[in-house]
């Protein structure tokens, strides 16, 4: 009987425990998706107006469809030259604080006891890659680095799986040779190792290949990658393949007061600055009617081969997007798109400088038309130019001017959550801002200021993602202040206003506030209109000056000159010193054959 009573009760319990099985089974089964892979594209010194997305007349049609497919920036900022940037860029971390307050080869001696300036990454940051790599990322980089020449300062040592980088500000596109003097060879490595270039290298297409690469030696991988891409395009020297300069044969005929108007106006009826916002003619932008027919036709090149440079940079993104297309990635990869500063002023205007010809002979370089643009040439576009890649805003690379800070910004991928593709988001961001939203992106944990068990530089940036999702309107709100400072030159950002402060000989040496949102082209100064807030901004960035470590320059302060003296004495040197041994042995000669003479 006892027997008998288990069994029902057994049975009864067996058949009350039907239906919840079947309502187990019968229950949605939770996925979760796999970790986005993450493209992070870096152009070097394109300006604002440089895209087509962003009123060029330039060809760029794979950026253009990640422009439509996901989001553009029209507020977003970043440092005036390179290496601040990228150190930003990397770790989410204040230039200053990071240890790259600017570029190596334009730091005085005076300042390199200083922890703001050493220009190379400091030991005290953690790089996105290694954050990426903690949390299962294979982690990829092919490109310009400019962060430190050292082991332990090179990509590799910094969370890279896989390296190929140039360590220097810049290099040939053509081959492996230097494009200043500074420098005795183009410095490339590969996972840590001196590198050598193939003979059939151009930047654009070789860092892709490269990529495309890494990412394939992982094929069989299950774990996402990171895959930085910080091209050569478009800094000097500008070369392009013959192929793409041809697609700009007389397109700017007209030359850069047109082409800086005619992109002005593009930007607006894009959206992507007010349709009511002015722009002026900068400083450094002579006449193009005055020219002569023969010079216009040589402007006119320069140009083209900008503009071929940019095209093929686009390309061989697009040879990566299709890849990863064939391989079955693109569908869980997000693209970020942005510059390191704004577009290059450097190098001749109109007239040809001396010392510039003295130095293209030394590196056997030349600026011939008919071969601009290609081996064994050097291309710049100088300032005018410049001033109309930067368009509609002012100044360009090296100055505080929104030409020199305001750049593109493109965010695209299918694991996105949008709340609006092919849009423009028009709320301030910074570099700062890159890495938080990777973590975020990614589900990797922020630090917090300690990583291994010791103390690191916190991110201060924040993440975009709020942006991208339509769940805010912007990321920093009227209290949160933005500093910056490159050899002198100040600006400071709060909400919508900035204070600017650009040194002559290009700027006035004088503090101005602009509202950036309403007037991006910082025409009309509202110091005298609003002295309180001008007070408090001012107030505000001499605070940011003592929390980073900002060195005063002296007044008459030029960062050529300190990259000349540091040419001489880490190229000349010791020739320098032979010579003067030289010297002092002949002068001690001659005095002890006057003597003997004296003696007979």
């Amino acid at each position: 009987m006892r027997k008998t009573f288990s069994y029902l009760l057994i049975c009864i319990a067996a058949a009350l425990s039907i239906p919840l099985i079947n309502a187990a089974s019968a229950a949605p089964i939770a996925t979760v998706k796999p970790p986005p892979n993450i493209v992070l594209l870096l152009a070097d010194d394109l300006g604002f107006s440089d895209l087509a997305s962003y009123g060029s007349e330039i060809n760029t049609p794979n950026l253009s469809t990640l422009a439509r497919q996901g989001v553009q920036f029209s507020n977003f900022h970043v440092a005036a030259n390179c290496a601040p940037t990228r150190a930003m860029l990397m770790t989410g971390v204040n230039n200053h604080r990071a240890g790259v307050g600017n570029i190596i080869e334009m730091i005085p001696d005076e300042f390199l006891d200083s922890p703001a300036y050493q220009g190379t990454l400091s030991t005290n940051t953690v790089t996105v890659a290694t954050l990426l790599r903690d949390a299962g990322y294979h982690t990829y980089m092919a490109g310009k680095w400019h962060l430190g020449h050292s082991p332990k300062l090179l990509p590799s040592a910094r969370g890279y799986e896989r390296t190929v980088a140039l360590a220097d500000s810049g290099a040939d596109n053509w081959e492996q040779k230097p494009y200043l003097p500074i420098y005795e060879q183009a410095n490339w490595f590969a996972d840590g190792e001196r590198f050598e270039l193939p003979d059939d290298f151009y930047s654009s297409r070789f860092l892709v290949d490269k990529i495309i690469e890494f990412i394939d030696s992982n094929s069989d991988s299950k774990a996402p990658f990171f895959a930085y891409l910080p091209f050569q395009a478009v800094h000097i020297p500008v070369q392009a393949p013959q192929s793409f300069i041809d697609r700009y044969d007389g397109k700017y005929d007209e030359g850069w007061e047109v082409l800086r108007s005619r992109r002005h106006k593009a930007a607006q009826a894009l959206g992507l600055v007010p349709e009511n916002s002015a722009m002026e003619p900068m400083a450094s932008t002579e006449s193009w009617q005055n020219l002569e027919p023969k010079t216009k036709r040589y402007q006119a090149k320069r140009m083209a081969v900008y503009a071929a440079m940019v095209e093929a940079m686009d390309f061989h993104i697009g040879r990566l997007i299709q890849h990863l297309k064939d391989t079955g990635r693109y569908n869980n990869t997000i693209f970020i798109f942005a510059s390191d500063n704004g577009s290059e002023g450097s190098g001749a205007g109109v007239e040809p400088v001396a010392m510039n010809n003295l130095m293209l002979s030394l590196m056997d370089y030349n600026d011939d038309y008919e071969t601009l643009g290609l081996k064994g040439s050097y291309g710049t576009i100088g300032p005018n130019f410049a001033s109309a890649a930067a368009s509609p805003l002012g100044y360009y690379k090296f100055y505080v001017g929104e030409g020199g800070l305001r750049v593109p910004l493109i965010i695209a991928g299918e694991p996105l959550t949008l709340s609006a593709p092919n849009s423009i988001i028009d709320a301030f961001s910074y570099a700062t801002d890159i890495v938080p939203t990777i973590l975020q992106l990614t589900g990797t944990a922020n630090p917090e200021g300690r990583y291994n068990g010791r103390a690191v530089e916190p991110i201060v940036g924040r993440s975009v993602v709020p942006l991208l999702q339509g769940r805010a309107q912007r990321i920093y709100g009227d209290d949160d202040a933005v500093g910056y400072e490159l050899n002198g030159h100040r600006a400071l950002f709060l909400g919508d206003h900035k204070i600017v402060y650009n040194r002559p000989p290009i700027g006035d040496g004088i503090w101005h506030l602009y509202n950036i949102a309403i007037d991006p082209g910082e025409t009309e100064d509202l110091k005298e209109q609003q002295p309180q807030r001008f007070a408090r901004m001012q107030s505000l960035y001499e605070q940011f000056v003592a929390e980073h470590g900002v060195l005063p320059v002296a007044e008459d302060f030029d960062p050529q000159q300190v990259m000349f003296a540091g040419l001489v004495r880490d190229r000349f040197g010791g020739y320098l010193i032979a010579l003067f041994c030289v010297v002092i042995a002949l002068l001690a000669f001659g005095l002890y054959r006057k003597r003997r003479l004296r003696v007979r």
